[in-house]
């Protein structure tokens, strides 16, 4: 799996701007074991993608959207999670 992260140069002020969540705070949701991953294949047209849901160092309930690559996570986007994505987290 991979270790590090990384992200096209844009993304970071992008995301921060639409969903008021910064790439850094999102890497920390794959520290969460009770995180889960999901397979993103409907989104999925050039590369596999994923969807992680995870709780962030800052306690926030995150989507995060990435790629797998060799030696790492390549982020796309991440978001609060939904209302009914926080009760499928927590069921």
């Amino acid at each position: 799996m991979a270790s590090e992260f990384e992200w096209d140069p844009k993304k970071p002020a992008a995301n921060l701007r639409k969903h008021r969540v910064s790439l850094e705070e999102a890497q920390s949701t794959f520290y969460d074991l009770r995180g889960a991953l999901i397979r993103d294949d409907e989104h999925s047209t050039d590369e596999e993608r994923f969807v992680f849901m995870g709780r962030s160092d800052r306690g926030r309930l995150l989507v995060t959207v990435f790629t797998e690559r060799t030696d790492r996570r390549r982020l796309i986007s991440s978001r609060r999670a939904s209302r009914r994505e926080v009760k499928e987290y927590e069921a």
